[in-house]
């Protein structure tokens, strides 16, 4: 039986554009990370006053942090571009 600890959900991101949260989420999964999106709805209402953030069950955050380390979520920022590659700002 899993630990309760294990099954809470901690924010390994931020995106200001639901597109890139949707890419970093795939990411994840392709990886074998489950993950999760919230606000991602509110951000399509007004983009500019909410920001999608990206949720990894607390086992899996080191994994999670690495992965969106090694493609530029150093600061919780997106800078994956829409074609999935790193875009300099």
């Amino acid at each position: 039986m899993q630990s309760e600890k294990s099954e809470e959900m901690i924010e390994v991101a931020r995106f200001e554009n639901p597109v890139e949260a949707q890419i970093a989420k795939g990411m994840l999964e392709s990886a074998g990370i489950e993950c999760e999106l919230t606000g991602e709805n509110a951000n399509q209402l007004i983009q500019a006053a909410f920001e999608v953030q990206l949720e990894v069950k607390a086992r899996d955050e080191q994994a999670a942090r690495e992965l969106l380390d090694a493609a530029g979520e150093k600061t919780g920022k997106a800078t994956l571009g829409i074609d999935g590659n790193r875009q300099e700002s």
